[in-house]
């Protein structure tokens, strides 16, 4: 075995080249298909890297209706801002999706670290490959969303998360723990939506896994390190607002793009303008009763009215909820720009084979222990979270990118079956009297 390892190395390193050789060319060929005096394909894009110029340039950092102050989480931005400072007034939107793909890469590089943790170096390997050439994670690295930065730092949080729960010394796993969660805010800071996952889970590790005295113990520490974390942008924001506002004040317009009377599951943020100009009435015909600030406002009437709306028709929430997690999970594109063939066929057969083996290794591995049942919790978490809000394949890249670690390893204990049953077979032959 120790003459392998050489071998081995080198074998990881050839996967990471491929893995970043692979979205540099996706990069540049996304790139070449956008139309003369286009740079993004999505709304989100755009915001970012406004957001990131004002960061570079020392503006007031708003966007969006009423200059919101409160839009975004500072983590992606805060990263694109430094193409700035590198390149001068604006950089070419290409820098940003080269970030994008070192991104990918890490995460790449971080999958087959959390699959060696689990299992081996050959299931890291054959992880690393998965990973590298899956559609969804060349896709997540090429165009320009919170998700590129995020996923390597949802990896790094599940791996220093898995090494507390091993330590065998209480000091090492308030440590490790410690480090998960202020991994978790940073991933926070840059997709809000993971805000609720460290808690979710670790109520599903205390509840179902035992050694509570220990598990409430790592859950201390990561609330420790995800609160020093995330602290900056509370205090910021409370300066703003008056109260503590934990993530962004678009909960309302994302709960309202998954509630609401047209509602089909798939976003479609055009009703932002009638809320914002009913809001600006409503402000105009009573100016003595405004207490706190208009993104504030104009966020909770939009909650307010998904939540009426909610009420009022429980039955289509719940068919809703079964539009979204179909949407989630589809094998093909939701999205118009993606409905070519070429597209449609990538995306299937990079996905069917993966989540069949991801769905096998987690019913084989999860019931071994938390370590192994982390890799699903991403997979529970953001099916439920996108069953009340929008659902799109795009929110399930960074669970199927976890699962991957099961995928391998049930891949390589189905090759150390096979090498066993041949290894068997030739025993019976050599004994064979005749």
């Amino acid at each position: 075995m120790p003459q392998r390892d050489p071998e081995r190395r080198i074998l990881i390193g050839l996967v990471i080249l491929a893995a970043f050789g692979l979205r540099l060319g996706a990069a540049y060929w996304w790139e070449s298909r956008l139309i003369e005096g286009q740079q993004f394909a999505w709304g989100d894009s755009w915001s970012y890297w406004t957001l990131a110029g004002q960061i570079a340039r020392g503006e007031p950092y708003q966007y969006g209706y009423g200059q919101s102050r409160i839009f975004r989480t500072p983590g992606y931005p805060v990263l694109l801002a430094g193409l700035y400072l590198v390149a001068g007034k604006e950089p070419p939107v290409m820098w940003a999706r080269v970030l994008g793909v070192v991104c990918g890469t890490l995460a790449v590089a971080a999958v087959m670290w959390l699959t060696r943790e689990l299992f081996s170096t050959r299931a890291a390997i054959y992880a690393g490959v998965m990973a590298a050439l899956y559609p969804g994670a060349i896709g997540m690295s090429v165009f320009v969303l919170s998700e590129a930065p995020f996923c390597p730092l949802m990896v790094l949080q599940l791996i220093f998360w898995i090494a507390a729960s091993r330590s065998d010394c209480t000091t090492r796993a308030g440590k490790f723990g410690f480090l998960a969660g202020a991994i978790a805010g940073l991933a926070t800071l840059v997709r809000p939506s993971w805000l609720l996952f460290t808690p979710f889970a670790c109520c599903i590790s205390i509840v179902c896994y035992g050694e509570r005295r220990r598990q409430l113990l790592i859950a201390a520490a990561l609330a420790t390190g995800f609160v020093l974390a995330m602290a900056p942008w509370w205090v910021r924001n409370y300066g703003i607002t008056g109260k503590l506002t934990l993530t962004t004040t678009q909960f309302g317009a994302s709960l309202y793009d998954g509630w609401r009377p047209d509602a089909n599951g798939e976003s479609d943020m055009r009703y932002v303008d009638r809320f914002y100009r009913e809001q600006v009435d409503a402000d105009a015909a009573a100016p003595n009763t405004v207490s706190n600030t208009f993104e504030e406002r104009l966020d909770n009437r939009m909650r307010t009215a998904a939540i009426t709306w909610a009420q009022e028709n429980p039955w289509r929430v719940v068919q809703l909820a079964g539009i979204k997690f179909l949407r989630v999970w589809s094998p093909w594109p939701n999205s118009t720009e993606m409905q070519s063939w070429s597209f449609r066929l990538a995306i299937l057969l990079g996905y069917a084979p993966l989540i069949a083996l991801s769905t096998a290794g987690a019913v084989r591995f999860a019931r071994l222990g938390w370590p192994y049942a982390m890799c699903v919790v991403p997979a529970i978490y953001f099916t439920c979270l996108h069953m009340i809000f929008v659902g799109s394949i795009r929110y399930r890249q960074p669970a199927v990118l976890v699962m991957i670690a099961l995928a391998a390893g049930f891949a390589e204990s189905m090759r150390r079956s096979n090498d066993e049953k041949v290894g068997s077979s030739r025993t019976e032959l050599t004994n064979d009297p005749a």
